[in-house]
């Protein structure tokens, strides 16, 4: 076998041939009581009939590979931009200073992303993997920061006259009025993900199709992209309105 296709097969196995995953109904019965509760229950309905679309077009196992992918490349994006997001918004030269450097990951079409990325790894998962983390920082790390810096003068003045610690200020004052917007920046964090998401699961898929010229399986693959991001998209909105407009 050549170089080439070993490397095809470590990449595309585990999104295909892997020897586990989720069991469909489980997850459909999961994302309807979450879609429940951040929705409405109409919602977690129809969340778990477009599910079932996907597992009824024989795309299973793909679409939970791209889930794994894109919740993966979510958490790690979130894990650097609300941390600097909030170091951003407490201070004014650091955001400055990130702004250029977010409008030029921002300005760049993503797939300049993979170009260094599929020279270090290859073409694959963790090729996809890190581009995304790259496209999908920048909104969330702005909307943090956003969020924190729009915290009112007046009640931080009240909570120092009151005798509150820097740290209690945060966490009572300006956390809570920043949480709607870092939980749309995790909204927008997430479409980032999906918009770059293109190597394995449903990704390979509609490659795979186009390639070999199978117009109903591409048409299924994309179904099933519009069906989860819709899913999640409409669950994080869901979290954003449950935060409210602050204390």
């Amino acid at each position: 076998m050549t170089p080439s296709g070993r490397s095809s097969t470590a990449f595309t196995a585990p999104s295909r041939n892997c020897s586990w995953r989720p069991p469909f109904v489980v997850v459909a019965v999961l994302t309807a009581l979450i879609g429940w509760r951040a929705v409405s229950l109409r919602f977690g309905i129809l969340a778990a009939l477009g599910l079932t679309v996907c597992a009824f077009v024989g795309l299973w196992p793909e679409t939970m590979a791209t889930l794994a992918l894109v919740m993966t490349a979510t958490a790690l994006a979130l894990l650097i931009a609300i941390p600097l997001g909030i170091l951003a918004g407490l201070r004014l030269g650091l955001n400055k200073l990130l702004q250029p450097v977010l409008d030029l990951v921002q300005t760049l079409p993503p797939y300049i992303y993979l170009l260094p990325a599929i020279a270090l790894m290859g073409f694959g998962p963790a090729t996809a993997l890190a581009a995304t983390v790259i496209v999908a920082i920048p909104p969330a790390l702005r909307l943090t920061a956003h969020g924190v810096g729009l915290t009112p003068v007046n009640f931080l003045e009240l909570g120092t006259a009151t005798g509150s610690s820097p740290g209690q200020l945060f966490v009572k004052i300006r956390l809570p009025f920043a949480m709607p917007s870092i939980m749309t920046g995790v909204n927008q964090c997430l479409m980032m993900a999906f918009g770059v998401v293109g190597s394995g699961g449903l990704g390979a898929a509609i490659y795979d199709a186009v390639r070999t010229l199978d117009t109903g399986k591409s048409i299924d693959a994309g179904i099933a992209i519009v069906i989860l991001t819709m899913i999640l998209d409409r669950i994080t909105e869901g979290a954003v309105k449950d935060q409210g407009a602050g204390p």
